[in-house]
Parts: C-alpha cells; sequence; structure tokens
C-alpha cells in the first residue's frame, strides 16, 4: 500500500530506533530526564523561545496552551477551518471552559480589521477576548505556507489588545522550508507555539509546546492535569532529537506533493489544488462519485488517501513515500479514473 493518508504514518528508521535503545533516561516528572531536557532545550532554541515542554500529542500541546493563556469563559478567535476548531473534540470547551469565536478568513489567518471587530473587552457582562490561535502551516486549507507578515499582523492586532496569540505549528517547519526563512521568523511574533515530532520529521511519538519560562513553568503543571506527565521519557524523545536533524528533508517531500499534483491534474474530474508544502487536496466532484467510492477505488489499486469532506481528498506526502510511490499512486489513479478505465 502507498500510504498517503498523513505523513503521521512515517516508520521510525533505525537511527530513531537505536536512538530509543540506547537513551539515557531518568523520571521526567521530576525533571531527571537528561534526554528529555535535551530534547526541549533544543526545540526551543529551534523556535527562538526561552523555554520548551515535551508532550504526547500536538492536540495536548494546544489545549495546554489555550489552559494556560486564558480565564474559563473568555473567547478565542481561530479560523473556522481550524485543527483547533474542527478536529480536538470541542476541547477548548471541554478543558479550558472557552467559547469560539470561529471566523471566516483568508488563507486561514484572521486580519487586524477582523481581530479588532470580534474583540470582545472584559466587563460587567462579557468575559472578554482571552486568546487568539493561528495554524502555519493550516492543514484544511491545504497545507498552506502562512507568511510571517500575515502571522506578525495579527500577532500585533491582538497583542494590542493584550490578547496572547497561540501558534498551532504542527507542520512548522514545512512552512519554514516552503518560505525559505527560520522557523523563528515565524514564532517570534506569538506568545506560544506547539510543533509535532510525529509527522514531517518522523518520529515515533510526541510534540514540543514552547514560549516563556514562566509560560513553560505553568504548562508543565497543566500537562501534570491532563495526564501528560510521563517517567523514563528519554526511550521517546531519543527519536525526536533525530527527527529535528530531518529538517532538511522535508523539500523532498514537498518536490514529491507537486509531482503528484501535476500528475493528478491530468485526469478528468479531478480539480487539484497547487500545494505549498506536503499537502495535496483534490475535489473529486467531477468524476460524479462520493469521495468515499473514490478512496475505496483507489485502495483497491493499492493507495491510501484521506477524505477531506463530501467531495474533497487529502494526499499527503511524507519520509517513507519515494519518488517511485508517486509514479505508482499515478498510475493507480489513472487506471482507477482515467478516460481508458471511463471507456470501459
Amino acid at each position: 500500500m502507498i500510504d498517503l493518508r498523513s505523513d503521521t504514518v512515517t516508520k521510525p528508521d533505525e537511527t530513531m530506533r537505536e536512538a530509543a535503545r540506547t537513551a539515557d533516561v531518568g523520571d521526567d516528572v521530576y525533571g531527571e530526564d537528561p534526554t528529555v531536557n535535551e530534547l526541549e532545550a533544543r526545540a526551543a532554541e529551534a523556535v527562538g523561545k526561552e523555554a520548551a515542554l515535551y508532550v504526547p500529542s500536538g492536540t495536548m500541546g494546544n489545549q495546554i496552551a489555550a489552559r494556560v493563556h486564558t480565564e474559563r469563559g473568555q473567547d478565542v478567535l481561530a479560523d473556522r477551518e481550524s485543527h483547533v476548531v474542527k478536529y480536538e473534540l470541542g476541547g477548548l470547551a471541554q478543558h479550558a471552559a472557552l467559547q469560539v469565536r470561529a471566523l471566516e478568513t483568508d488563507r486561514g489567518v484572521p486580519t487586524p480589521e477582523q481581530i479588532s471587530s470580534e474583540y470582545a473587552p472584559t466587563d460587567l457582562h462579557r468575559a472578554g477576548t482571552g486568546l487568539l490561535c493561528l495554524e502555519n502551516t493550516h492543514n484544511t486549507r491545504g497545507g498552506l505556507a502562512i507568511a510571517p507578515e500575515s502571522i506578525a499582523a495579527a500577532a500585533e492586532a491582538a497583542h494590542e489588545r493584550d490578547v496572547p496569540v497561540h501558534l498551532d505549528g504542527a507542520r512548522l517547519f514545512n512552512a519554514a522550508t516552503a518560505l525559505e526563512v527560520a522557523a523563528s521568523e515565524l514564532t517570534d511574533p506569538v506568545d506560544s507555539v506547539m510543533f509535532c515530532l510525529s509527522k514531517g520529521l518522523g518520529a515515533p511519538i510526541g510534540s514540543m509546546l514552547a514560549g516563556s519560562e514562566a509560560f513553560v513553568e505553568e504548562a508543565r503543571r497543566t500537562r501534570k492535569l491532563f495526564g501528560g506527565g510521563m517517567r523514563q521519557a528519554g526511550i521517546i524523545a531519543a527519536p525526536g532529537l533525530r527527527a529535528l536533524e530531518n529538517v532538511a528533508d522535508l523539500e523532498t517531500d514537498h518536490e514529491r506533493a507537486r509531482l503528484l499534483a501535476d500528475g493528478l491534474a491530468d485526469i478528468e474530474g479531478f480539480d487539484v489544488q497547487e500545494p505549498e508544502t506536503n499537502i495535496v487536496l483534490v475535489d473529486v466532484s467531477g468524476t460524479g462519485l462520493e469521495t468515499e467510492s473514490v478512496i475505496e477505488r483507489l485502495r483497491e489499486r493499492g493507495v491510501a488517501a484521506s477524505p477531506f469532506g463530501p467531495t474533497t481528498i487529502r494526499f499527503c506526502t511524507h519520509r517513507d513515500v519515494s519518488r517511485e510511490d508517486i509514479d505508482g499512486a499515478l498510475e493507480a489513479a489513472d487506471a482507477a479514473f482515467g478516460a481508458a478505465a471511463r471507456s470501459r
């Protein structure tokens, strides 16, 4: 199976497995795991923040940030298609008792004017706006790489109103690679950032949450509250250290996504959004079939993709997808939906 469902399906390579086997470990809840401590220090440096915290998942990292930054009942401003709104089980309400103001945005980033319009001050009647959440790359909008100036403009508008800003940077290094900037340039305007080790960077588990020392100190307490305190976690943190060395490989994933998109665009009935990073969105309404039917036809020919709406499919390139896999996926798609297949 050529698995293009997500970049979360990668398997740890031999260097990661060996790093896990030989990791120096201790009790991380006590702050005594040297491998975790090294990972947190290197992660903080990579995104230009004072400190970082190792968490089991990106969702937990986002939810911890929301809890730490806000007071119960406050509003969160976020793009209506963002991960924290669509794919985290209403966690903002469940974990931090927050209300979401879901905004329709251009490229997933609220404009300063939108932030000004939607901002609610704290008064006798309103809990007020407590957080702005941004996302980079933006998953459901096609892996868009959000430019530094867009992040900075939104963050400045929030900070002018004393609203902190959290960046869901699950695929942050994909954005930095596509934009040819340092990751820290994308994170400098925000108060906290989460990025995943277990997506394009290829680690088997874990994400990093970074910010000021005071923020991370409180985030560590909240991680314990959420059940995320870990013991000899160096065994899983060691592959994360190796993952940080894989940033340079992300351009290859992007190149293969462009090759895939170009090939799929030649198939009648496929309307392909030009990829900016490693995500390819395809509107398959032109085939006359529902998404699940298209996915099933591809699976029968050895290609796995993800449903992303009634007529939209997502393909995602990653470390375990070779150039030969891209060719094979295109051959399978053409066999299933090309002109020859339709004429039979």
